[in-house]
């Protein structure tokens, strides 16, 4: 039998409806970890690859993380047979006198992020993983717990892990300072903005680090602690949770967007942490629909590999999309997805009927992320008005895109000299040899005007771009207004969707418009009547950049500014019925006027939250 990867997936024949499926489903995807525990239980390393941290630490990493889902596994009553290996494990790595100690942690160490999972596991379950330890055992393993709360904490969600350390130590008795727990649960409150949205950190940006690290961590606290912060944290989960939802497709998946999407599932933490914490933000049949809904999404998709074993990659397994500090056992923050595990059966989170959210409407502002959510079908698809990460791999490609689909996601490039065979999805490229090429990286300035958003920034220093997205749902329409001193080559790219094996799909190429008809999808481009001439093309992506899938087709729109001043007008259309073909892409929306444009911007635009912290400018 040739190896197939969705039913490598250890969730394919899962129906996952219930609390006992749920916990089937932990135990599923854990399995496949038990051949790479060492002998003395403390690392678990799971293949070869490297993150920027050293070895003894992504060993650390592939051991703590699971225990984000077998915590509350065991805290509910679950049946778990290896409990015996983490208390071992906690014991030896904590030694260091054992030849697998994790090594100490001396400055800012991802050490730091783990112990989180260890502070949670000890403070849900003391029973599995630390009452069988003896004196000298427990003696390391507080010393090594106090040696890590020393150091200082990265500015942003780190700050969470040090408070579950000193959650974890609270709870088995040791002595410690709670000044700084103090500390930082007050440098936290720094990072939130307003309407239930946090930055994670003092950056340009927002992504689900607030929903699956912010939210979760805070909703966590607000269940083991009952103090002034928990009832903020609680109170600001009920106000994010009305715009989080719209985040999510009737199908269950999320919008692709930002770093660390290798944790997948991890989307679907906030929801599991309101049933934690017990707190109907909405309904409690619409918060067990969104977490199930978006768990049962991934059991089509080839994610692991062929034993079982989460891979680094989203919708497949790909390195190339990955981050600096992902090791083998990163994906494993996925586990927290499994937090309703701790709560009771007869919870309403687990008795109550899953109900799909209300319909929502087809266009949704959101002035703090800056984007505009658009409900198309089982599809969302959200109009960015730019975020910045000039410091991570393919920042620009995860922060800066026009438009991110729960259904296409989005892709990275693989060869930053690859002008003429770059994707370009949801982007405007610009190239001066035909070689290179520069797309945005930031904005100067950007605003939500209504449902429109519009954005200043600048490929080149001297060259300057105004975009404005306006909804049309299905379509959006881009107008990009570019001044340029020298002429300049550009692409503009619409969604990329599955391409299919022995040239099967529909590629077409007319005059100034592109589509492509695939297995299940339709995707097209068109120019409204810009002030230059474009070409319709079909750009057949490198292979491995997609997010979702490995083999993608692009519509674009290729052609070249002259110096001075340049408007394009485009209009984009992607979705799963490939009958628009002969309906909606015959009759694209009309030409946006630029000065009704400007006039709404300036009348009733709004600076979006995520441009506002301070961040390199070019």
């Amino acid at each position: 039998m040739t190896y197939d990867p969705a039913s490598a997936n250890p969730l394919s024949k899962n129906p996952l409806n219930t609390r006992d499926d749920m916990a089937r489903a932990l135990r599923d995807l854990f399995d496949p970890l038990l051949p790479y525990f060492s002998n003395g239980n403390a690392r678990v390393r799971l293949d070869g690859a490297a993150a920027h941290f050293d070895r003894a630490a992504a060993d650390l990493e592939g051991f703590a993380r699971p225990l984000w889902g077998l915590a509350p596994l065991g805290a509910g009553g679950g049946d778990f047979a290896e409990w015996h290996r983490f208390a071992e494990g906690i014991a030896n790595g904590t030694d260091p006198k054992h030849p697998e100690y994790w090594g100490a942690v001396n400055g800012r160490d991802q050490r730091m992020v783990e112990l989180a999972a260890l502070g949670f596991a000890l403070a849900l379950v003391p029973e599995k993983i630390w009452e069988p330890l003896g004196g000298r055992a427990r003696d390391n393993v507080v010393a090594y717990l106090k040696h890590a709360r020393k150091f200082d904490y990265a500015d942003n969600n780190w700050k969470f892990f040090r408070i579950f350390v000193d959650i974890a130590l609270d709870r088995i008795g040791a002595d410690f300072d709670r000044s700084l727990t103090r500390q930082y649960l007050e440098e936290l409150e720094g990072f939130y903005i307003g309407d239930g949205w946090y930055r994670d950190g003092n950056v340009r940006r927002i992504d689900h680090y607030i929903p699956f690290a912010m939210h979760f961590y805070g909703l966590i606290y607000s269940k083991l602690v009952d103090d002034g912060y928990a009832k903020r944290y609680r109170e600001r989960a009920v106000l994010f949770a009305r715009d989080f939802r719209h985040w999510f497709g009737a199908d269950g998946a999320a919008v692709p967007f930002g770093r660390s999407l290798t944790y997948r599932f991890a989307c679907a933490g906030f929801w599991s942490a309101l049933a934690f914490a017990d707190l109907e933000a909405l309904p409690w049949g619409e918060v067990k629909s969104l977490c199930l809904q978006h768990l049962r999404w991934w059991k089509d998709k080839p994610m692991t590999n062929r034993e079982g074993v989460l891979s680094i990659g989203f919708g497949y397994p790909n390195l190339l999309m990955s981050e600096n500090y992902n090791s083998a056992g990163s994906p494993y923050w996925a586990f927290k997805a499994f937090l309703p595990l701790a709560i009771a059966d007869d919870h309403p989170f687990w008795t109550s009927a899953e109900t799909p959210p209300p319909q929502p409407p087809s266009v949704v502002p959101q002035k703090h992320p800056g984007m505009v959510m658009m409900h198309v079908g089982d599809d969302v698809i959200a109009l960015s008005s730019g975020q910045e990460n000039l410091q991570m791999r393919f920042g620009t490609e995860k922060y800066a895109k026009f438009a991110y689909s729960s259904r296409y996601g989005f892709s990275v490039e693989s060869d930053e000299r690859g002008f003429a065979g770059a994707a370009f999805d949801s982007s405007l490229a610009f190239s001066d040899d035909g070689l290179h090429y520069r797309v945005r990286e930031t904005n100067s300035e950007a605003k939500l005007a209504g449902d429109v958003l519009y954005a200043k920034w600048s490929p080149y220093q001297d060259v300057e771009v105004e975009t404005w997205l306006v909804p049309t749902a299905p379509w959006h329409v881009r107008v990009h207004r570019i001044t340029t001193p020298r002429p300049l080559r550009t692409a503009e790219g619409g969604f990329a969707i599955a391409r299919r094996d022995f040239e099967l799909d529909q590629l077409v190429a007319d005059g100034s418009r592109a589509y492509a008809i695939g297995e299940a999808d339709f995707s097209g481009i068109v120019d409204l009547g810009s002030s230059i001439r474009r070409t319709g093309l079909m750009q057949k992506a490198p292979p491995n950049t997609n997010m979702i899938v490995a083999k993608t087709l692009v519509p674009q729109l290729r052609g070249e500014v002259s110096a001075g001043e340049t408007v394009l007008f485009t209009a984009v259309l992607a979705t799963g019925d490939t009958g628009v073909v002969t309906r909606v892409w015959t009759n694209p929306p009309a030409v946006p006027d630029i000065a009704e444009l400007e006039a709404l911007v300036k009348r009733k635009g709004v600076r979006v939250s995520a441009i506002e912290a301070p961040g390199q400018m070019p």
